[in-house]
């Protein structure tokens, strides 16, 4: 046995309790290394490929749904002020580029079943796909916080998504964030 090897026995038991535990902490050693390396999707990034269903219960397929237009995808929650500020600046959006020009999906992520989402996405006045359930689509994109918003451009790259902000939520952050998607679509149009 090298030298090293025996070193590292006597380390693990004398203040692991064995190699057993000294495996144990490596394993878990290794495993937020690699988990500390995984990083949010970010402007540049391809996004990811996903499937989910809409409130009808139609299959809905990212990128393939998008037929190369490009997209804004917005991860929402009936319980989220900001969600509820920038609503009304999306459907804008939606009426002023039309949906021949591009796609608004609604991801619903992080309910809590606190609200109705289906009464939700009911109530709104925007031609969007909009996709119910959407937890598995949010933590393959990592989304921690909402609402998430992207903009996908027609070669499925993500071209922009939101940063943090400490504008509360209200009319001054639902103009900043329809002024931030206009200005990219503006570009990509």
């Amino acid at each position: 046995m090298s030298r090293r090897k025996i070193l590292m026995v006597r380390f693990s038991h004398r203040f692991l309790g064995g190699t057993d535990m000294f495996q144990r902490l490596v394993l878990a050693l290794a495993i937020l290394l690699a988990v500390g390396s995984i990083s949010a999707i970010e402007s540049g990034d391809i996004a990811p490929a996903w499937t989910g269903s809409d409130y009808s219960g139609n299959l809905v397929e990212f990128p393939a749904g998008t037929n190369g237009k490009p997209t804004v995808m917005v991860y929402w929650a009936t319980w989220c002020p900001y969600c509820k500020a920038f609503m009304p600046y999306l459907s804008q959006i939606q009426k002023d580029y039309g949906a021949d020009k591009i796609n608004v999906l609604l991801i619903n992520h992080k309910e809590r079943g606190i609200g109705d989402p289906t009464a939700y996405v009911e109530a709104l006045d925007c031609k969007a796909i909009a996709i119910r359930d959407g937890d598995s689509i949010g933590d393959t994109y990592l989304v921690n916080f909402i609402p998430g918003l992207m903009i996908i451009d027609s070669e499925g790259v993500v071209a922009w998504k939101r940063a943090s902000t400490d504008l509360p939520a209200g009319i001054a952050v639902g103009k900043l964030w329809d002024q931030q998607v206009r200005e990219q679509l503006d570009q990509m149009l």
